[in-house]
Order: C-alpha cells, then structure tokens, then sequence
C-alpha cells in the first residue's frame, strides 16, 4: 500500500534528500575509532554497499577532525558529523560532511557562562557557510539540564518536546530551515509518543526517527520496528536508524533491517497494531520469523486477505500474529485478531478470546465475526 506522510518540508543532505514525500532515507554510524582511518573507511565502504543514504561519524577533538578530513578524501558517501560535546569543532568539520548533527543537551559542557542561543548560532552560522544541513539530536539521557528541572522526574518526555520545539523556533528566527530533528529514547513507548506530540506541533520539519540503545539482534530489532510501525504508519518519519549492538563487520545489517522494516509497514506486515489513517479495511500480518510455531501462518495470512476482500469499504482491522510471543497482546488493539500455535488460531473480538479453531476451520468462523461486525456498522449507520 501507499503510505500516507506528513506534508514535511525538504531538506538536501549531500545527494539525499529527506522530506517533502521523498523515499524514506536509511542511515546509521560508524562504530569504528574516527582515527583510525582505515577501519571507518572500511565500514563506510561496508554501509554504502548496504544501501546506507547517510552515515555518521563522530567527532570529539581536532584529531577525530583531521581524520575525517582525510576520510572525506576516500569516499563519496553522504557523511554527518556527529559533534558530541564540543559545538567548536562544527567550523572545523563542516568543510568535510554534508550534515551536523548536535545535541541540545550537549551544549552546556563548553563554555557554560555563553547562551545556548549564542552557541546555535555559532553552529548555524557554520552550516550556512559550507552547505550542511542539520539535525537538532534530542537524547532522553542527555536534555536540557533547564528543562528537566522544569517537570516531575517521571516525566521524561516533556522535556524533550521543550527542547526541541526551542531549538527549532530559534533556527526558524535565524532564518535557517535546512534542519531535521530526532527524539530519542530507549523505550519504544515513549519514542512513540514523544515524536507523535512533535509533529502534531511542527508537522512541517522532517523527523529522523531511532530506539536509543536498542540492543542487540532480534530483541533491539524488535523494539525498533514497533517505535516505527505506530510512527510511520500515521505518516511520521522522514530518514531512519535502526541502532544495534553488532560487530564492525556486521554493521550493514542496520541498513537491512531498516529496509525490511520499511518494506514491511509498507505490506503491513507489522508486530503491533497499527492505524494507517483509512476509512477502510487494514489487514496487518508479522513478518514471518524463527518464532513461528506453524509455517500454516503464512499461508492464512493470504487465505485472510483474500476471503476478507468483500468487506474492503469498512473501517475494520483485521491483525494476524505468527507466535504466542506477540499474539496474545498484540491483537487486543485490532477488531478480529488471529494468533497462530502449532495447532490452533485463536479468534479474538478486541481483547476477548472467542475461542481456538484448527487451521482448516478458522475461516469461516472468522467470516461470521466480520459479517457481524458489518452488520454492527450498519445499523449504528443507519
């Protein structure tokens, strides 16, 4: 299906370009020593080959800047850089990346007594120079000291939003809209939710969505692929990164899973329950994976698709789950729910079990729940 997307503004990153409707752009970071030239160049040969649109480097003294000058000298990649703690090195960098990217919070290390404001300016001033654009990067573990002190200490994601919404007003005044902005947290939950209050406020400014510290593979590319699922579906997201614990040598599966992440959502094939903004019927189905107890799943997911066309004009979702591991909780969110064990679907109506069929079965027992709730709309319309 066509995604619907949030009518962003569009922003160049080297030969990239984010927004205003444009593919989804992947990305990720080396996890390479910048100075040590060989081994990031390698795995900036390695993402490119993934399909990396953009990646990043990090930068924490002038050395990690010498390094990256050379770097740039040895690949064509699209590059950002990445200016942890010391806003300065943005005018030694810049020359050589096609984006900066800071972090509010990280901005209060270097010259406390200066302004935050003064030190944006400073970086804007930079990019404007030498053609970069920007990322306002807003870290749960790293916020405006100024804003946290301003909420109760279970309110993680307020703070965030301030910051972020405070910094794009000030890049606004300064007449610079090249920029994107991140909201990251470790929990999908409020990544979600954080990035969903974002773009209700700012729906013009493109949004890199991540999980922070995801993990490692599958549970961090889990937990990722939900944030994305209930973010993207609703038109949210404009560049991705699937952050994982990998070897240098495997870092090429972050592209991969961003990829099929897309790819997925796209079909939905999806892990949680998703709204995709249509008066119409939503048919959701997992990706197939090592979980499932009964390749049978696969098949039904089609069967459902199929027998379930007739009823295409109705605002009903339909989820289909591979495992017990996301099955039972996952499908309380859609109107009929399949989860799919060895021998079994179980038939959900929202949370409520209606009850476990064999494979061969559970079709026409799921056409009559759907005939019901047909009829249910009807007479509400009525």
């Amino acid at each position: 299906m066509e995604l619907a997307r949030n009518p962003t503004r569009t922003v160049r990153i080297g030969s990239t370009i984010i927004g205003g409707g444009n593919p989804i752009a992947v990305q990720s970071m080396c996890a390479t020593h910048t100075q040590d030239i060989e081994a990031t160049v390698t795995q900036i040969n390695d993402l490119v080959a993934a399909g990396a649109d953009v990646i990043r480097i990090a930068c924490d003294n002038r050395k990690d800047v010498a390094a990256l000058a050379e770097i740039r000298q040895r690949t064509t990649a699209n590059l950002s850089v990445d200016l942890q703690e010391n806003y300065r090195l943005a005018e030694l960098a810049a020359p050589h990346v096609d984006k900066i990217r800071y972090n509010p919070g990280h901005l209060y290390h270097h010259e406390r007594g200066k302004p935050w404001q003064d030190k944006v300016r400073f970086i804007v001033d930079t990019a404007g120079a030498n053609d970069c654009a920007l990322r306002v990067g807003v870290n749960a573990g790293s916020v405006d000291p100024a804003k946290v002190e301003k909420y109760t200490a279970d309110d993680s994601i307020s703070p965030m939003l301030e910051s972020a919404l405070d910094h794009c007003a000030l890049l606004d005044d300064l007449g610079f809209t090249r920029y994107c902005v991140s909201l990251k947290d470790s929990d999908p939950a409020k990544v979600i939710e954080v990035n969903k209050r974002f773009a209700k406020e700012r729906v013009d400014v493109p949004l890199h969505l991540g999980v922070t510290e995801a993990g490692m593979p599958p549970d961090g590319i889990i937990k990722t692929r939900i944030a994305f699922e209930q973010l993207i579906s609703r038109g949210i997201g404009d560049t991705i990164r699937v952050s994982l614990t990998l070897p240098n040598a495997r870092k090429g599966e972050e592209i991969k899973a961003g990829r099929e992440i897309l790819a997925d959502i796209a079909a939905g094939r999806v892990r949680s329950v998703v709204d995709y903004g249509r008066d119409a019927l939503n048919i959701i189905s997992c990706p197939s994976c090592s979980r499932v107890e009964n390749e049978a799943f696969i098949d039904l997911a089609q069967q459902v698709k199929e027998m379930t066309n007739y009823a295409h004009d109705h605002a009903i979702t339909i989820a289909i789950m591979g495992c017990r591991v996301n099955g039972p909780g996952e499908t309380d969110d859609a109107d009929l729910g399949l989860w799919c064990g060895p021998n079994f679907v179980n038939l959900k109506r929202k949370s409520e079990h209606v009850g476990a069929f064999r494979y061969n079965e559970i079709l026409p027992r799921l056409k009559q729940e759907l005939d019901a709730l047909i009829a249910g709309q009807s007479s509400t319309g009525s």
